[in-house]
């Protein structure tokens, strides 16, 4: 009973840390009380080769849904690109899932543009992600901590790689 107990309030713990980070270049942040499973979504890596989230498991990821015909994720890129750069990889995911569909051969050419060097390229499998993932607006990022819970999410795009930004990723990895 103790170790429930205990995964509770570390779990209630996380919750409160995060509500005091959101604050400057994270205040649009909407915290998820309590804490959600995300469901298994499938998605496809650069290769096409199939990723489900649960893969990832054991690591926080920051689920990023865009697409390069949508202004303001083409603008929050190069910051999430720095995001990864700064977090462990081992412990911390950026996910930017590529929502473009027949526009696919430019996803690849974009990161190359933008010079985008520490983010992974995935894409939408089968159009699901939005609708999966309870996602209505374009970018989207949804924290999810490394037991695969969505502690919250921001709709438009933000400035990831700012100190609140970097604050409120550690404090998922937790």
């Amino acid at each position: 009973m103790g170790g429930a107990a205990t995964l509770i309030s570390a779990a209630t713990a996380r919750a409160e840390i995060s509500s005091s980070l959101i604050k400057g270049a994270m205040k649009r942040f909407k915290l998820t009380r309590p804490p959600k499973p995300v469901p298994d979504l499938e998605f496809l890596d650069v290769n096409d080769q199939p990723v489900r989230l649960s893969e990832l498991n054991g690591q926080a990821r920051l689920i990023n849904l865009w697409a390069t015909w949508c202004a303001p994720c083409v603008k929050e890129m190069p910051s999430l690109d720095r995001l990864q750069a700064e977090m462990p990889r081992d412990r911390f995911l950026v996910i930017p899932i590529s929502l473009d569909g027949p526009s696919k051969p430019k996803v690849a050419p974009f990161y190359k543009e933008q010079n985008l060097l520490s983010l992974r390229i995935y894409y939408d499998k089968g159009r699901k992600a939005m609708s999966t993932l309870g996602v209505t607006l374009l970018p989207t990022s949804i924290l999810v901590d490394p037991e695969g819970r969505e502690l919250g999410r921001l709709e438009g795009d933000a400035d990831w790689d700012t100190p609140e930004g970097l604050a409120l990723m550690r404090a998922a990895m937790t």
